[in-house]
C-alpha cells in the first residue's frame, strides 16, 4: 500500500504537485474533486491531500471542514504511519480551537482518539470508540468502505507478526462476531481456521523466523596492532 505517491494517481494531480500550481488557489477544486475519487475508490494520496491542507493555510477563505475531515480519516488508514500527524500539523491551530470552529474542533479530536488507538494497537478499544458515537458514523459515511479498510490493515499487519492465532482474539482485533468474523477470516484474509478455533496464517517474508549470523572478521594484524600500542604507552 504506497498512500504517498500511489500509482492511482492522475497526471494533472502530479503536475500540481510538483510544479508552482501547488500555491495556486485555484488548485483547490482539483484537489478536492481528487479527494473524493479516493474517498470512493478505497485508495490514497497522502502526498496530495497534505498539498489540499497546505494551499487552505494560505487560503483560508477556501476551507471546507467536511473535506478536513475527510483527509484526517483517509491518514487513519494507513496506519501504523505518520501520515495521520503530517496532515494534523498543517491544519491552522485556530481552526481547532472550540472557541472558532465548535464542529470542527470536536470531529478532529474525535478522530485524533481513534488515530491514537490503531498507532498503539489498542484495536479492540477502536471498535467500541467508533459504536460509542453516532459523529464517528457521520465523520466517516464518505469514506467507501472505512471500516473494511481497517479491518484489512489490522488483518496485514497481524500476519506480519503471528503464523497462528486465537479466531476469538481476531474477532475483538476485526470489531466481528460469530460467522461475520469467521468469513472475513477464510475469504477476505484468506487463512483457515482448525476445529479448535486457532487461525492458521500462511508463513511470509514477515512471520518467518529467520536465523541470525553474526561474523565478526579479527585477524592477527589488528590485535598486534593493540598489543604494541598498549607496550608504546606503558613505556
Amino acid at each position: 500500500m504506497d498512500s504517498e505517491d500511489p500509482q492511482e494517481r492522475p497526471e494533472d494531480i502530479s503536475n500540481i504537485i510538483n510544479g508552482l500550481e501547488r500555491y495556486n488557489p485555484e488548485a483547490v477544486g482539483n484537489l478536492e474533486d481528487y479527494l473524493r475519487h479516493q474517498c470512493e475508490n478505497r485508495y490514497t494520496d497522502s502526498n496530495a491531500n497534505r498539498t489540499l491542507l497546505k494551499l487552505y493555510q494560505l487560503n483560508p477563505d477556501r476551507v471546507k471542514d467536511e473535506v478536513i475531515t475527510n483527509v484526517l480519516v483517509k491518514a487513519l488508514t494507513c496506519f501504523p504511519s505518520p501520515q495521520f500527524a503530517l496532515a494534523l500539523h498543517l491544519i491552522a491551530p485556530h481552526l481547532m480551537a472550540p472557541n472558532s470552529r465548535a464542529e470542527l474542533a470536536e470531529a478532529i479530536s474525535k478522530l485524533r482518539e481513534l488515530n491514537n488507538q490503531l498507532q498503539g494497537a489498542q484495536y479492540a478499544r477502536f471498535w467500541a470508540t467508533l459504536d460509542s458515537d453516532d459523529l464517528y458514523a457521520d465523520l466517516t459515511t464518505d469514506i467507501d468502505g472505512f471500516e473494511e479498510l481497517i479491518r484489512v490493515r489490522i488483518a496485514t499487519l497481524v500476519s506480519h507478526a503471528y503464523r497462528e492465532i486465537e479466531l476469538s482474539v481476531l474477532e475483538q482485533w476485526l470489531g466481528l462476531e460469530g460467522q461475520a468474523a469467521l468469513k472475513f477470516v477464510t475469504e477476505t484474509a484468506g487463512w483457515k481456521v482448525d476445529d479448535g478455533g486457532l487461525v492458521k496464517i500462511p508463513r511470509n517474508p514477515e512471520n518467518e523466523a529467520k536465523k541470525s549470523e553474526v561474523r565478526e572478521d579479527v585477524n592477527v594484524d589488528m590485535f598486534s596492532r593493540v598489543i604494541r600500542r598498549a607496550w608504546e604507552e606503558t613505556v
